[in-house]
């Protein structure tokens, strides 16, 4: 089959790898234009838009492919038999839906119709879901509301982020993706609507599962809340990593892992703490945010609204990320006492 491919992060690198290696043909890529990328701001293509290159496939990147009239005239002259979307960025009109003979497919990180969105694998482990995966969908005018081909769920470990969820899905989606290529490629011979009757897709209204949306993430989801509760805000450290952060006098600081404290694993009882080094008050100990002390080759211990969380990894602005007794020692060189909002 004659396929476009639309995607844009490294998550959809694996799709679009094992597209490029099976027997059909990827004749052109749509992705989101060049960006100003990493620390020093150059701007460079999407992963997807190298892989491309790299693969020597013809590259569109439209600002808005909505209003796009001459991407939308190319691929259409493309002849494409299928669109395959994974994590493109904008949301296809209508025109472009019609325009391949066997329809769009997207590979979503999600198990439909939870997560509908732009952010399924961070909110699923912001709410501590035990379990995910992939959906690949028909594609509808609606956002994530189309009839499932093949849906496939896997446990999220307790070590899980969402970098380490996020290879696990991406992986999941190429394989997935061709398994349904192989399904879609067999009613190739019909009419478009009799191809896809045929496929036998489940309406997600069938699925008896709460419909639940994952809107973008903004920047300020990214500010840890130490008037939280601890399981909710170790969630956030994990499904926003690795841009958690809080602020440690006034200066940013990230936290990129973190464990629950409680009185049934023992550590409780067992943490240091020198209060004459820190230079604490002993009232500002019941305040959340409190550095109430450390365990040595673990971490430090915070208070959050109704208990204390283990910070077992972070960077202070301008410095290195440290963890275990470096990051100990960093925060008793700088007798840091407290972190949030003084």
């Amino acid at each position: 089959m004659r396929i476009v491919f639309w995607g844009t992060p490294e998550y959809a690198v694996p799709t679009l790898s094992s597209l490029i290696l099976s027997n059909h043909s990827v004749v052109a890529v749509v992705t989101q234009p060049d960006r100003r990328r990493g620390r020093g701001k150059i701007k460079s293509p999407s992963p997807i838009k190298a892989l491309a290159i790299e693969n020597n496939i013809q590259v569109f990147t439209p600002i808005a492919v909505n209003n796009d009239i001459e991407v939308e005239k190319h691929l259409n002259e493309l002849n494409a038999d299928i669109y395959i979307v994974v994590a493109f960025g904008q949301i296809l009109p209508r025109r472009i839906l019609d325009q391949p003979r066997l329809g769009c497919w997207n590979c979503h990180g999600s198990l439909l119709p939870r997560w509908r969105g732009a952010a399924p694998i961070q909110w699923s482990l912001i709410s501590g879901d035990k379990y995910t995966g992939v959906a690949i969908m028909y594609m509808e005018e609606g956002i994530d509301t189309g009839p499932i081909l093949i849906q496939e769920r896997i446990r999220i470990d307790s070590t899980d982020n969402h970098t380490t969820l996020s290879e696990k899905l991406s992986k999941l989606s190429a394989k997935l993706m061709i398994e349904s290529l192989a399904k879609i490629q067999a009613t190739s011979e019909l009419s478009s609507d009799r191809g896809i009757g045929s496929l036998k897709l489940t309406k997600q209204e069938d699925i008896q599962k709460e419909i639940t949306y994952a809107r973008m993430i903004s920047k300020s989801d990214n500010y840890v809340d130490w008037n939280q509760d601890s399981i909710d805000i170790h969630r956030k450290i994990r499904g926003l990593y690795p841009n958690a952060y809080t602020h440690a006098r006034e200066q940013r600081f990230k936290i990129y892992n973190s464990e629950i404290i409680d009185n049934n694993n023992g550590l409780c009882n067992s943490y240091t703490t020198d209060k004459d080094s820190h230079d604490i008050n002993l009232h500002e100990l019941d305040k959340p945010g409190a550095i109430l002390g450390y365990i040595e080759k673990k971490g430090i211990l915070v208070k959050t609204r109704d208990n204390i969380i283990l910070i077992t990894q972070a960077q202070l602005e301008g410095k290195n990320r440290v963890e275990a007794n470096a990051l100990i020692q960093q925060i008793e060189v700088l007798s840091i006492n407290h972190l949030g909002c003084s």
